[in-house]
């Protein structure tokens, strides 16, 4: 779900091309208040996992996909013209050869936050599948809107005039630009006609879990799915109901689960209601075509989504297409694997921080259990592009 922040301990670009190049630094890089530290690939127990051609694939769809919705801000890691050269090098790639081409065209790099009580931290989401109806009707009552005409989407640093700096959307009006409405006063009627909803599901706890995932299957009633897509937020601060729900005590932290506390609300409507309209963010929505049941919907980076390979990370600080190498247990893993080759492709506005990702696990409510299961300490080791002149010939 799409919610780019600004970088603001960008690297000086001759440092970073200096970086890229290979070559031994005086200092170590920094890059979002964490040290980047060469480390040879022979030094990564297992690398690159027992099927990297799975990893090449994922990496050539962000490759081809169209440009990002949202830009990502100037200086990001990952130098835009020697990722470009190795997604050209990619698309000749033989499956048995994935190997290989990740150690020849990357660099490996350790990143560590001094002083962090864990190396990095690693947890997963997931695409719902949910049951839903075109058509508004008694099992079928609760919205999903399209996109308002007069949302205004900011990118990384923008800000427009008279406008609060940390909100990320602003509405556009005849005298300017306001704060857009959030999402108690949007369920109120705020919007008025720009609310056009483009299907109907169950209740709000389905709208919820949509809105928290940033996409989803919907199961019409005469057997089709369809896929809805991302497509804006009202600008205001997310908070995460589950966690209001612990706060105020009415279910524990340990063994929380998505099922378990989206069961609750729907046990305790009026407690659901006031809970789930204090987050004040609110997600639209646009309909697309499943073509491919095998995949996720597309992240950030425009690329449809590989289960188990696709990684969301800071998008102020990464640039989408990065491989990076993930040390630690995960979901799904084989018999002795030690880390796994997953690729930048997507962001959220809780994936803050060099060293924090979210893993796409896949589609229903398998890979949803699978998904709340995943909160890990792992290692996180970023594969930076080498400069076209440094990749042998």
């Amino acid at each position: 779900m799409p919610n780019l922040r600004a970088w603001s301990g960008r690297l000086p670009t001759a440092l970073f091309a200096t970086l890229l190049a290979g070559s031994a630094l005086a200092a170590p890089a920094e890059i979002g208040g964490a040290v980047l530290t060469l480390v040879p690939f022979e030094a990564l127990p297992g690398f690159p996992g027992p099927d990297p051609a799975a990893a090449l694939d994922a990496f050539r769809r962000v490759c081809a996909a169209p440009p990002p919705l949202l830009p990502q801000p100037a200086g990001v890691a990952g130098a835009a013209e020697a990722l470009s050269a190795a997604c050209s090098d990619a698309a000749a790639v033989a499956p048995d050869a994935a190997a290989a081409f990740f150690r020849d065209r990357f660099e490996a790099f350790r990143v560590v936050k001094p002083g962090a009580e864990r190396p990095g931290f690693l947890t997963g989401y997931f695409e719902p599948e949910l049951e839903g109806s075109l058509t508004q009707g008694p099992d079928f009552p609760t919205p999903v809107l399209a996109r308002p005409d007069d949302l205004v989407s900011l990118g990384p640093g923008e800000t427009r005039p008279g406008l609060d700096p940390a909100l990320r959307a602003a509405r556009a009006t005849a005298e300017g630009f306001a704060p857009y409405p959030d999402r108690a006063a949007i369920e109120d009627g705020a919007l008025d006609a720009q609310a056009r909803p483009i299907l109907w599901l169950r209740d709000t706890v389905d709208l919820l879990v949509l809105q928290v995932q940033g996409s989803g299957r919907v199961r019409l009633p005469d057997g089709r799915a369809v896929r809805v897509l991302y497509d804006g937020r009202n600008g205001q601060p997310y908070t995460a109901v589950a966690k209001l729900i612990v706060q105020e005590g009415h279910l524990p932290l340990e063994g929380l689960t998505l099922a378990r506390w989206t069961t609750w609300l729907r046990a305790h409507p009026e407690t659901a209601r006031r809970l789930i309209r204090a987050n004040a963010s609110y997600i639209f929505f646009r309909l697309a075509s499943v073509d491919d049941p095998a995949l996720g919907p597309p992240g950030a980076a425009n690329a449809p989504l590989t289960p188990g390979r696709s990684l969301a990370v800071d998008g102020g600080l990464w640039r989408y297409g990065l491989p990076f190498w993930l040390v630690g247990p995960l979901p799904g893993a084989a018999l002795g694997e030690t880390g796994r080759l997953v690729i930048a492709a997507d962001t959220g506005s809780a994936i803050v921080g060099p060293a924090r990702g979210d893993l796409f696990v896949g589609t229903g409510s398998q890979a949803g259990v699978a998904a709340g299961n995943l909160r890990d300490a792992i290692g996180f080791v970023v594969l930076l592009p080498k400069l076209a002149k440094e990749v042998a010939p």
